[in-house]
């Protein structure tokens, strides 16, 4: 039984069931919502299209910060309640199948979304460029340490080389010179010694020598004959005649010559046995000597063939 008999039987007003909302405006709604959200998204990807690079990542970044979501959609309205009395009964109509949904596209990738990914990777590549170049400047530096390095190090070797190589060479010269002195010295003692061994056989030879002429002396003073002081005395004297030495020596020096004489009394030669240490008074003498030839005789008229005179300056003046 229907619930429009029941209430009648109730003896109630009839009840009438209340039509179905109807679904079309909600439709309606999400269709807009739908076309204005992608008109909305098309005139922000013609705008970003139009807006220069550099720019653009700027405003996309806002855009994307700032986008709002979609609309949420509308409750459907409630019914309205049933007037008091019941409407005219209506006629029963046939129930039209929805339309079938639209075609949902596939969206497409967002312009700005390219967009921003095409500067994400720009920055990125950027940033890897930078990082790289870093790295080699890092790398260029490094080398140039490591290079400064190895040149101060060298630098260093050089010269602790150079400093050990002064320092031998320093150790070399005072050695070589040690060496030298060490050398002269021994030099300087053999000479002294030879020096030495020669003064000591010369003085030896000398005394000998001294030795031997006083014994010839001796035994000539001894054999020879008595020598006559008238004789020698008259022969001093022409000599002191024809002697011209004027010299005013200190002392009495004496020089003494041997005179070889023919019979007649004429000199042979005239020798030098004994210098006074006077040259000019020995030459004096000489001269003087020579130029007395013929020498007196003796009171016999003889002569002595050799005769060694002793000639003191004090009394040739």
């Amino acid at each position: 039984m229907s619930a429009t008999k029941q209430n009648d039987a109730a003896g109630g007003p009839p009840y009438h069931v209340p039509p179905e909302p109807n679904r079309w405006p909600s439709i309606g709604l999400a269709v807009g919502v739908h076309a204005l959200l992608l008109a909305f998204l098309w005139i922000g990807v013609s705008w970003q299209n139009n807006t220069p690079i550099a720019v653009e990542a700027e405003v996309w970044d806002v855009t994307t910060q700032t986008a709002a979501p979609p609309p949420a959609p509308q409750p459907e309205p409630e019914p309205e309640p049933a007037p008091a009395t019941p409407p005219p009964r209506p006629v029963p109509k046939a129930v039209e199948p929805p339309p079938p949904p639209a075609a949902v596209e596939k969206p497409q990738p967002k312009q700005p979304d390219i967009a921003l990914e095409r500067e994400k990777k720009r920055k990125e590549e950027l940033k890897r460029k930078q990082l790289a170049e870093e790295r080699e400047r890092e790398l260029a530096e490094e080398k140039r340490a490591e290079e400064k390095r190895a040149e101060e190090k060298k630098a260093k070797t050089l010269a602790e080389k150079k400093e050990r190589e002064l320092e031998e060479k320093k150790e070399r010269a005072l050695a070589d010179k040690k060496a030298r002195e060490l050398e002269e010295k021994k030099a300087r003692e053999a000479e002294e010694k030879k020096d030495a061994e020669k003064k000591k056989k010369d003085d030896a030879e000398k005394k000998k020598k001294e030795e031997a002429d006083k014994k010839k002396k001796a035994a000539e003073k001894s054999t020879a004959p008595r020598i006559d002081k008238g004789y020698i005395a008259a022969i001093t004297a022409k000599v002191k005649g024809n002697s011209s030495y004027g010299g005013d020596d200190p002392g009495n020096p004496v020089v003494t010559f041997r005179v070889e004489q023919l019979p007649t009394g004429e000199i042979i030669s005239v020798r030098k046995t004994r210098s006074s240490d006077v040259p000019a008074f020995d030459d004096a003498i000489e001269r003087a000597i020579k130029a007395s030839s013929p020498l007196p005789k003796k009171k016999d008229g003889t002569v002595d063939r050799s005769l060694e005179i002793n000639f003191k300056m004090k009394d040739m003046q």
